[in-house]
């Protein structure tokens, strides 16, 4: 599946879109935040800059990639889902994030299981694993929601990371 562009996905309250160059300001706030620690860092606009790339040529690589979450009522984008990979991640990881004030209503949640069930059905996959830092409670509320569970013997390229194991069965 690689040379496929982004797909476009929807829930009940959330439209998971292709990112676009008006996403990157938010996106690269909170890459700069206190918030994006459990990911490597604050980062720098450099290394945001070439994150949110990333994100966005894993489509054309690997047939997957990062979406922003939007609301369905009033388009207001609160975050990103993705599927990650490549020489950074020793599997295929299903990541996720929200903006500072959408925290706590499901969003995350939502988005993860959507793009989860189709990575599952489009792409075939097996599984997918979810990398979390310890004390990030909330990312492991998320993976115990979607049904992840804890898998210690996983590689990482982190090896302070927790690692759940998202299984199509």
């Amino acid at each position: 599946m690689p040379g496929t562009g982004a797909i476009t996905l929807r829930t009940e309250r959330l439209i998971l879109r292709k990112p676009e160059i008006d996403d990157f300001e938010a996106y690269a706030a909170l890459m700069a935040s206190p918030r994006s620690a459990g990911m490597g860092g604050p980062f720098d606009l450099r290394a945001a800059w070439g994150m949110f790339c990333h994100d966005v040529a894993l489509w054309q690589l690997f047939g997957h990639g990062a979406l922003m979450i939007e609301l369905a009522e009033n388009g207001e984008c609160v975050g990103q889902v993705g599927i990650n990979h490549g020489p950074l991640f020793p599997e295929k990881e299903l990541g996720w994030f929200v903006y500072d004030g959408h925290e706590g209503r499901g969003y995350a949640t939502e988005a993860a299981l959507a793009l989860r069930d189709w990575a599952f059905s489009a792409l075939k996959l097996s599984s997918l694993v979810s990398y979390i830092a310890p004390g990030n409670a909330a990312s492991v509320a998320v993976a115990e929601r979607l049904r992840a569970r804890l898998d210690p013997t996983a590689p990482r390229t982190d090896p302070a990371d927790l690692v759940y194991r998202h299984s199509a069965s």
